[in-house]
């Protein structure tokens, strides 16, 4: 079973608990510390599947491993760490809260990277997606900067440059899509359908492989 794959179940079952829990408490009234836990770990088991169904989307492509790897490994890190905050935390440790959001903005960073960059872009478009890595990279790196170092001075001109990096990646997000878009309007060029083709195959070959090693008995060949 692929990553991408476990992370769709975790999500379903995630979403259906949440649902579950909700119509408990319209129909029973009570909405307890317990209850409120077991919605927090759901909610925090959703967030995750998505995190991951984003970095695992863009695994399958064969197109890059580390970001998605990275991103896969800090979200259940994040999520592992959320969860023993619900259930067990009981003091104020600052350097866990500063662990805790750390692997958070990662996991964040590379599964809204990893979406970007399964766009097929044309060369004209390719900045675009230079660009969205750069301003997510230097805006995690100074959320990153202000999580460990909390610095009293320059708040006003950092404050204006987390806005400014938050619109241009809001901006190169929406078009992101249109480029995609646009580079296929006139059809997948020789390349494009070569590449597509090796997709499939190497989907493929992963798919029998993984058939192979379910009927073959163990220590067999």
């Amino acid at each position: 079973m692929n990553l991408k794959r476990i992370f769709l179940y975790l999500l379903i079952a995630s979403v259906t608990l949440s649902a579950l829990i909700g119509i408990g408490v319209i129909l029973f009234g009570e909405f307890g510390e317990l209850e409120t836990k077991v919605l927090l770990t759901a909610m925090t088991v959703t967030v995750t599947s998505i995190l991951g169904l984003a970095c695992g989307a863009y695994l399958e492509t064969k197109r890059g491993r580390l970001m998605p790897f990275v991103g896969i490994a800090c979200a259940v890190v994040s999520a592992g760490m959320w969860m023993f905050t619900i259930w067990a935390w009981q003091n104020n440790n600052d350097t866990f809260v500063k662990f805790l959001l750390t692997a958070t903005l990662l996991a964040i960073a590379c599964s809204h990277l990893s979406l970007i960059s399964l766009a097929r872009l044309d060369r004209r478009f390719a900045w675009s997606r230079y660009a969205a890595h750069a301003a997510v990279w230097i805006l995690s790196a100074i959320l990153l900067y202000l999580i460990w170092f909390t610095p009293e001075s320059n708040g006003d001109l950092i404050g204006r440059v987390i806005g400014t990096l938050a619109v241009i990646i809001a901006a190169l997000t929406v078009v992101t899509p249109v480029f995609h878009k646009l580079s296929h309007a006139e059809g997948p060029t020789e390349i494009d359908t070569i590449n597509l083709e090796i997709d499939q195959l190497r989907a493929r070959i992963d798919e029998l492989e993984q058939r192979k090693a379910e009927l073959t008995p163990a220590g067999g060949e």
